[in-house]
């Protein structure tokens, strides 16, 4: 059986629900991706150009530090992302993450929550963050509240 973690970002409590609810679908251990500067409600405020998320999110090159790095993904085979989608795609401290630690041969398995948006070009911007030999299957919308049947269905479907 594979090793599985799921590692997630949530700036408002949405992602780290499914995350959890994921999780225990497929007996996987948890990491909370956490900023190292927590935001704020006003770094959160889309609708303000030179709110801390407008301005991260405008320069695709921005890596905002996390808080700790000892999510020890070498114990790993199969890691579950997950993150609200920011400006159509993943909040650029997923890529922090992902730079952040070494994912060759592994899976990488992108999950995202949005009150509105798809996950659009998402998976795209994430493989520049990750080496060559990794595996990053095509990123789902977990929307609302999640199943145990159906989570372990889109894991079964996967192969994993």
């Amino acid at each position: 059986m594979r090793k599985k973690l799921v590692a997630y970002f949530s700036a408002s409590g949405v992602t780290r629900k499914v995350a959890e609810e994921l999780a225990a679908a497929v007996s996987a251990d948890v990491y909370e991706i956490k900023p190292e500067v927590p935001y704020t409600n006003a770094d959160l405020n889309w609708q303000d150009s030179k709110s801390r998320s407008s301005v991260e999110m405008a320069d695709k090159t921005s890596r905002p530090a996390i808080a700790d790095k000892d999510a020890y993904v070498a114990a790993y085979d199969v890691v579950f992302v997950g993150f609200p989608i920011w400006w159509y795609v993943a909040p650029t401290i997923v890529n922090t993450f992902l730079e952040s630690y070494d994912f060759a041969g592994k899976t990488i398995v992108p999950f995202a929550t949005s009150g509105s948006s798809g996950i659009g070009e998402t998976v795209k911007y994430l493989k520049g963050s990750v080496d060559v030999s990794t595996t990053i299957t095509p990123g789902k919308m977990l929307n609302g509240r999640q199943t145990k049947e159906t989570l372990t269905a889109w894991v079964s479907g996967l192969g994993l």
